[in-house]
């Protein structure tokens, strides 16, 4: 049988154990030190001068004196001289000279609620499971990217121009259009049925500007525009042909 409590080490008093009131005595004195615990600090390195009975303090890594060698436990001033004992993950204090609570987690005191480091996270999912390839993970009725003063922009990097940088727009999972650079440095616009089967529908070349569509150019029948810039281009339903508006009349183009 262990001598000490599990949790919070405090001795038992052992079957014909000479001056039981010590080791009750003991227990008693660190119960009054770790319930309810208040820390004067979690950064002071150096011991204070005058220490009153039963301050604490936090022993960061770094500290001199009567508290070096005894980083990441809790010093106290009992009886003339200093207690120390080392605390479990989960502990709460309150912070004099922060004006906080802070938890012990990870080897480290830290301000309960405060935001965990979000740099270089392996994934990260948002009402969502992540995974391996989906390292990013979103399930919502929409997504809001707002500006911060002026524009925004979202941008997808690909290593080379071999590699692929596009969108994909999916039915249950599968894919069934797609649009940005895929295999080059032209931007393509792609459809599928399936999700297998894919084909190219408009390609516009990266080093000339020019576009390519990849089957017959289909306009729906329609009406005069109200408004209309030189260039605009539409079919006219009740004719039956293509016009091309100068920016002065219209012209048939056949």
């Amino acid at each position: 049988m262990s001598d000490q409590t599990p949790k919070l080490s405090l001795p038992f008093i052992m079957p014909a154990q000479a001056q039981k009131h010590v080791t009750h005595n003991e227990a008693i004195e660190l119960l009054d030190l770790i319930v309810q615990l208040t820390l004067e600090s979690v950064a002071q390195t150096t011991p204070p001068a005058t220490p009153a009975e039963g301050q604490s303090w936090a022993v960061p890594v770094g500290s001199h004196g009567a508290w070096a060698a005894q980083a990441g436990k809790i010093a106290t001033w009992r009886g003339g001289g200093w207690l120390f004992v080392a605390p479990v993950g989960g502990w709460v204090a309150w912070v004099a000279d922060a004006g906080a609570l802070h938890v012990w987690t990870e080897g480290q005191w830290t301000p309960k609620g405060e935001m965990p480091d979000l740099q270089n996270l392996p994934a990260l999912g948002i009402n969502a499971t992540a995974d391996a390839t989906n390292r990013l993970a979103l399930r919502a009725t929409a997504a809001l990217f707002d500006n911060e003063g002026a524009g925004h922009q979202i941008k997808i990097n690909k290593a080379t121009s071999d590699d692929t940088a596009a969108l994909v727009f999916q039915t249950s999972y599968g894919g069934r259009a797609e649009l940005g650079l895929a295999g080059d440095d032209d931007f393509s616009i792609k459809v599928s049925p399936d999700g297998t089967n894919w084909q190219s529908a408009i390609r516009i070349v990266a080093a000339s500007g020019s576009v390519q569509l990849a089957g017959l150019l289909q306009l729906l029948p329609g009406t005069m525009p109200a408004m209309a810039e030189a260039g605009d281009i539409y079919f006219d339903s009740a004719t039956a042909k293509l016009r091309c508006f100068d920016g002065t009349i219209w012209h048939d183009l056949f």
